[in-house]
């Protein structure tokens, strides 16, 4: 098992190298979905889980990005002692005349470390088909008859694949996992079939995800759950979240999140004297029933952009499944 362990170690290790395009997906409220970063996180709760996120960013920003997952994880009938996690999620991002959608499949292999299985190692590798769409309709022209401004809505398929690491117990969590593997491979054309011409699009660049947190208890009606996220590209500065939420009564979770960036590698690309693009959120998600969750988070900016849009608006809903089984079972609350 320890070499199993370690080959998958330097498979993550050898997979974190440098790639250029642009920053990944943003949202908010991973914190109560962590199968968005990390493929590894499938099958976490233990019973069917449907998650559904739409974002709203920068309102009134022309061409601002608009962003919508939905996915669904659990454990298979057939897992023996739990062991194995399925996770599927599709995405859709549009972003000015640029649009991306991807459907992914996710494989975790959760290795239990003490009898009970409420401490686990789980390895997870997603597999993912792309689009990457240049919609010419979205476009303002100088010259509204150039004949090589796209018409209407041409696109073209990636395949893709991501792997992580996750590791949990009832209090505690730590995870890495790296997206978009292939992105350095893949060039980020879109051809126009019949014609001699071809079109640009920015390609997700691959990403490295860092996340780790834990769960105070204060008294039997307050707990406290903070948390900290670093996403790395090797090309643009480090971000990092830093969260911190309140848990009340098991029912109603406030918190907020701040973001902001560090020049943590060194980076003969990176133009100097680049300003910190900050922001923080304020969340609240509410538990409606023993299987409903609704949350709603506002993220301001605290840069130069700040004065030019309204804020971002996100609302996530999250259903959860009992699993069918033969008798009974003690599940640890599941708050990560």
């Amino acid at each position: 098992m320890r070499n199993k362990i370690s080959l998958l170690l330097l498979f993550f290790a050898g997979a974190v190298l440098p790639a250029a395009a642009q920053q990944e997906v943003q949202f908010s409220q991973y914190v109560f979905n962590g199968l968005a970063v990390n493929p590894a996180y499938a099958g976490y709760r233990g019973d069917g889980y449907l998650n559904a996120t739409f974002r709203k960013q920068w309102v009134d920003f022309p061409g601002a990005p608009t962003t919508g997952i939905i996915s669904f994880d659990g454990l298979p009938a057939w897992a023996d002692k739990e062991k194995v996690g399925l996770g599927i999620q599709a995405l859709w991002d549009k972003s000015g005349p640029q649009e991306y959608m991807s459907v992914s499949g996710a494989y975790a292999y959760r290795i239990p470390l003490n009898e009970s299985g409420s401490r686990r190692l789980n390895l997870g590798l997603a597999v993912s088909v792309a689009q990457y769409a240049v919609t010419g309709n979205a476009l303002q022209l100088t010259d509204p008859n150039d004949p090589y401004a796209p018409t209407g809505k041409i696109s073209t398929f990636k395949p893709d694949a991501s792997f992580g690491i996750y590791y949990y117990t009832p209090a505690f969590y730590a995870g890495a996992s790296v997206l978009q593997l292939f992105s350095q491979t893949l060039d980020n054309s879109v051809h126009v079939a019949g014609h001699d011409r071809e079109y640009m699009v920015i390609k997700r660049t691959r990403h490295v995800y860092f996340t780790t947190g834990g769960m105070i208890n204060i008294d039997e009606h307050l707990k406290l759950k903070p948390s900290i996220m670093i996403k790395e590209d090797f090309h643009g500065p480090t971000n990092f979240d830093l969260n911190l939420f309140a848990l009340v009564s098991d029912k109603i979770w406030i918190g907020g999140s701040y973001r902001s960036s560090v020049p943590l590698l060194k980076k003969p690309d990176l133009q100097s004297g680049l300003k910190r693009a900050n922001a923080a959120s304020a969340m609240v998600e509410y538990f409606a029933g023993d299987r409903m969750r609704i949350g709603y988070s506002y993220d301001f900016a605290l840069s130069g952009i700040a004065s030019h849009q309204t804020g971002s608006h996100e609302i996530s809903i999250g259903l959860l499944f009992p699993r069918k089984q033969n008798g009974e079972r003690v599940v640890s609350p599941r708050y990560f």
